[in-house]
């Protein structure tokens, strides 16, 4: 059975950064060659709503897995401009 979760990535206050990594930790089953594949999940944050969630979405890319600890998580603003909070779901197999 594959290992899912949500993650919500913050980016900061506006302007926000360009760049940022998040660390998904508790993933003792993980191992070096784990698949993961994560996206952008369409779901109100504090900062953003579902249609900017679909519209405006930053792109998002997982690596660097630990064995047995997990992996990360990066995001990259699309336009050189994202801010705020945006929800990143991600399942490994």
């Amino acid at each position: 059975m594959a290992n899912t979760g949500l993650a919500e990535l913050d980016f900061g206050t506006y302007p926000g950064d360009t760049n940022i990594t998040q660390a998904v930790i508790g993933q003792t089953d993980i191992v070096a060659d784990s698949v993961i594949e994560v996206y952008i999940e369409p779901k109100d944050t504090a900062d953003h709503t579902i249609d900017e969630h679909i519209i405006e979405a930053p792109r998002v890319f997982a690596g660097l897995i630990t064995p047995g600890v997990g992996f990360s998580i990066y995001g990259m603003a699309i336009d050189d401009l994202a801010y705020g909070l945006w929800n990143v779901r991600w399942v490994w197999v």
